[in-house]
């Protein structure tokens, strides 16, 4: 026998949704959180209040799809994502409340919605509470969704990649070289470490092969580096008033910065003297890349590891604005000819002895 208070609630729900999907010709993306953060909602509440238990959200799922056959919206799956979805959030609200975050009635819904969540597509959110953990961390890839316009298949990349673990972690001297607001934008474009997993090397290689497979490599790289990057060249040349000309290995604009960023790869770890070659870089290139407008060009140099204290120090006294941060790169075990015949040798013997 059905319950009274499911048939009630189903013949609501259908009314609801009916109206929604009126308002969604005009407001699809809106419309549709709107109702589905209601149908969160509704789905805790009703579960706890009459003791539905899970195979609930499965009856619902087939008179939801009876009813709207056109609507793939009410499948098994997507319904789970509702309900983690309104929970994850509705859960935070006074976090995000007093995070500055605006937040917005809802028809039918007793709690107020996150408003940037109306931002974003809905197959983008469910990608973010899948992934995420905390609040922080969902906030943070939801903005970059709405700031970026990111498609789905970016945002997966930066989260596996650990863009909010790694934003802002790499050491600089921004906050002495650069006025606000550039000086918080520019932290939080450089992370640590940066990913260049796309590509493989041999285990001995040179900075020009590793340059050589960012240059190849040069969408994926950009897609690494984050929004706001756009490729001017490697080893441009910069020629001084006498006549002597320097190459630095990688030049970008970013967007956002309205500056010159340069790029110094080193396939050993850190060491103080390769601040100074950085410095130069960045200083020519204010004097024969920076055009009226642009900020002050920012360098920055990747290396295989650093200490953080070595770093700091070698930092200090230094007027143009540097960041340093590592790199992680695909393992590759390479094996010579004399081990695959060794091996061959052994599988072989092994064989044998069977």
């Amino acid at each position: 026998m059905v319950d009274k208070n499911y048939v009630k609630w189903l013949s609501n729900l259908k009314k609801r949704f009916h109206m929604a999907q009126l308002k969604a010709a005009v407001k699809v993306n809106t419309e549709m959180l709107k109702f589905y953060w209601s149908l969160g909602e509704d789905i805790c509440e009703k579960q706890k209040q009459y003791k539905w238990g899970a195979k609930v959200i499965d009856r619902l799922s087939l008179d939801m799809r009876s009813e709207f056959p056109q609507s793939e919206g009410f499948s098994r799956a997507n319904l789970y994502h509702i309900k983690r979805w309104f929970t994850f959030y509705s859960s935070q609200i006074e976090f995000v409340y007093q995070a500055g975050r605006q937040l917005q009635e809802v028809d039918d819904a007793n709690t107020p919605i996150p408003e940037i969540l109306l931002y974003v597509p809905w197959r983008h959110q469910t990608v973010i509470v899948s992934k995420c953990a905390t609040i922080n961390a969902a906030m943070f890839y939801l903005n970059k969704v709405v700031e970026g316009n990111m498609s789905r298949t970016e945002l997966e990349h930066v989260i596996k990649a650990q863009l909010y673990e790694h934003t802002g972690k790499a050491l600089n001297n921004f906050d002495v070289t650069l006025p606000q607001p550039q000086n918080a934008l520019a932290t939080e474009i450089i992370k640590d470490p940066y990913k260049l997993d796309f590509f493989s090397l041999p285990s001995k290689f040179c900075e020009m092969d590793l340059e050589n497979k960012l240059a190849t490599n040069i969408t994926r790289f950009l897609l690494e580096l984050g929004k706001g990057f756009a490729y001017v060249g490697r080893q441009m040349e910069l020629d001084t008033p006498s006549g002597k000309s320097y190459f630095p290995d990688m030049v970008f604009y970013h967007t956002r910065l309205k500056c010159y960023v340069v790029i110094e790869l080193k396939v050993v770890d850190f060491m103080p003297e390769f601040i100074g070659k950085l410095n130069f870089y960045v200083s020519a290139a204010d004097e024969l890349l920076r055009g009226e407008g642009d900020n002050p060009s920012i360098g920055i140099l990747l290396c295989k590891d650093k200490d953080s204290s070595v770093v700091e120090w070698s930092l200090r006294g230094i007027t143009t604005p540097l960041g340093v941060a590592s790199y992680q790169l695909q393992e590759v075990y390479e094996r010579t000819l004399l081990e695959i015949k060794q091996e061959a040798s052994e599988e072989n013997a092994s064989e044998d002895e069977k």
